[in-house]
């Protein structure tokens, strides 16, 4: 993978910095940079090789912050931002992740109290100290040292696979709630991103400290954080839930709002403000009769408000789906009437990379076979791990256990209306090679899943080369699990995907998307390469029993942020469209 990430996290923290010691303007403009470097589906350190201006052909990216990252792809560090950290030398990251603790109080903590790290956070509450310091008091002080144990426990941000089903609950409730008209998901939960902050909920009301109370009063809340008329948040399982509460007519212009990303909104501003609009929380503004000098946020003739397809529609665009909303591109595609029909989670027809008890399932291929169909299915490849490096080596099938599969297959498809084919997920080794399968048993089979288990890591270098070789194997269908991620847990192997991306869709090799919450790899950005390049994607769930088939929709969610539509997915064809694939 490249070093996106790497350089857009250096960003943020500049802007942090910057921020904690009341610099203007600046730190959005870094933050703005970092995002759209962390998206950009190119590799940022071959756009340095190429020049700054390469580099500021990312959007958001000025000559400045440009200029920034060629200096650190090229020494290894930027100057100015060394200078930031020797100016304020503190573990921003660390204590950033108190509730309540910004960069700004961040930085005016370190100037009266010498405070660099959550240690020294902690110390000084429970010394009374910061109470002493001009804008805290008590009871700030008692929030500061409440929220570190929590802080200290939680550095990571949730999966999308643990918070969305929290979601849900708390949606479920308050639909049920008499003072909620409406209320929806905002965020980047409602976005899809593969792992997320707090979950952010929007309702509808004329009674907010109605709706507030209820929710705080609600039995799943584990404890209540604040509480009021237009914002509650409270902890749901140890999750944290942040309401807001607007009222009806408003609501629409307040889910686009608060549903972002930062980036994308921004855009949208800026897009708006050329056509002499205004577009906030509470609408979207006709400025052309408002004076210079009148000011507010509900100022000049109201357009729209009430929906988010009337907000888009007064600044002359159509309805974004909220997976696009990541400034890769929408807002330009929207004005040219080029959105994509995205791929729904009804176009999936089947799974093709899923395991059985003859390997590490629990089930046998006639009971996951018989939960497809209940799933609504059309059909199911039985893809167990074969033996080698990156196995659970005990489960993992050899030649022989392959060919004994396949009668098992053949008697299981006598009783059943759905097509199982008969697949094997092998490992991809460190050279590119799918090992300890022979050629003539991946022959036989109907479908191959490549995937890296081992050597993940190994010098932390590109390995674009050796996922190209695997997805240039004659046998191989599907490249699974790109990456080899496990989110929180282990990062993602190194790798280009546009090149990866070009290489299948010339050697018609699948791309995975692996649904698996703790995977969803590809990734948005990476799905959007696949797709621009051709390649063919394949959402499985690499289900190990029959309820992991509805993982289904976190992977189709995914491939929507990456402007996938069905026509781009393997399995969004019928069976004899995926054995004219598997065939061809």
């Amino acid at each position: 993978m490249s070093r996106n990430a790497e350089v857009a996290g250096l960003l943020e923290e500049y802007a942090d910095l910057l921020e904690a010691q009341d610099v203007e303007y600046k730190p959005n403009t870094y933050r703005r940079a970092a995002e759209n470097v962390r998206d950009h589906p190119g590799a940022v350190e071959e756009l340095a090789a190429e020049g700054e201006d390469a580099v500021a052909d990312i959007s958001g990216v000025g000559d400045a912050i440009a200029s920034k990252i060629v200096e650190y792809v090229k020494t290894g560090s930027i100057e100015e931002l060394e200078a930031e950290r020797e100016a304020l030398p503190v573990d921003m990251a660390e204590l950033t992740s108190v509730e309540g603790v910004g960069p700004k109080t961040v930085g005016r903590l370190y100037g009266a109290l010498g405070v660099r790290t959550l240690d020294d956070l902690e110390d000084a509450a429970r010394a009374g100290d910061i109470r002493e310091v001009s804008g805290f008091g008590a009871t700030t002080e008692q929030n500061i040292l409440d929220g570190i144990p929590f802080a200290r426990q939680a550095q990571e941000r949730e999966l999308l696979g643990d918070a969305r089903p929290a979601a849900e609950d708390v949606l479920e409730f308050l639909a049920g709630v008499d003072a909620v008209e409406r209320v929806d998901v905002a965020g980047s939960l409602r976005r899809w991103k593969p792992t997320i902050g707090d979950v952010d909920v929007l309702a509808a009301s004329g009674d907010g400290a109605a709706v507030g109370e209820a929710l705080a009063d609600w039995e799943r809340v584990d404890e209540v954080l604040d509480q009021g008329e237009t914002k509650t948040s409270v902890r749901v399982d140890g999750q944290r839930v942040d309401l807001r509460v607007v009222v009806e007519a408003e609501f629409g212009a307040a889910l686009q709002y608060f549903t972002g990303s930062k980036a994308h909104n921004v855009e949208l501003r800026d897009d708006a403000v050329d056509r002499g609009l205004k577009v906030n929380e509470y609408g979207v503004f006709d400025l052309s009769e408002v004076d210079e000098e009148d000011e507010g946020q509900r100022v000049g003739e109201l357009l729209a408000s009430e929906t988010e397809e009337e907000v888009y529609d007064a600044v002359g665009l159509p309805w974004i789906p909220p997976e696009l909303r990541e400034h890769r591109g929408e807002l330009a595609a929207a004005a040219d009437g080029d959105l994509p029909d995205l791929v729904a989670v009804e176009d999936v027809r089947g799974d093709l990379h899923t395991h059985t008890e003859w390997s590490d399932g629990a089930l046998s291929v006639a009971n996951l076979a018989a939960g497809a169909a209940e799933f609504g299915h059309d059909y199911l490849c039985v893809s167990d791990h074969a033996t080698g490096p990156g196995i659970v080596s005990e489960t993992g099938l050899s030649d022989a256990d392959l060919r004994e599969q396949a009668e098992t297959i053949e008697r299981v498809r006598e009783d059943t209306d759905l097509t199982v084919f008969h697949g094997v997920e092998a490992n991809v080794d460190a050279d590119g090679n799918v090992g300890a399968v022979s050629d003539d048993v991946l022959a036989d089979l109907d479908l191959v899943v490549a995937s890296p288990h081992s050597g993940l890591g190994d010098d932390g270098g590109d390995q674009t080369e050796r996922l190209i070789r695997a997805v240039e194997h004659p046998h191989v269908d599907v490249l699974g699990h790109p990456s080899g991620r496990l989110i929180n847990q282990r990062p993602a192997m190194e790798f280009d995907p546009r090149e990866l991306a070009e290489a299948a869709a010339a050697a018609g090799t699948a791309l995975e998307v692996n649904s698996n919450p703790h995977r969803l790899d590809l990734w948005g950005s990476a799905v959007q390469a696949a797709v621009e390049a051709g390649a063919t994607i394949a959402v499985n769930t690499d289900a190990h029993a029959a309820t992991e088939f509805e993982n289904v929709e976190y992977g189709v969610h995914t491939a929507r942020r990456g402007w996938a539509e069905a026509g781009d997915v393997l399995n969004a064809r019928d069976a004899a469209g995926v054995r004219e694939f598997l065939d061809s």
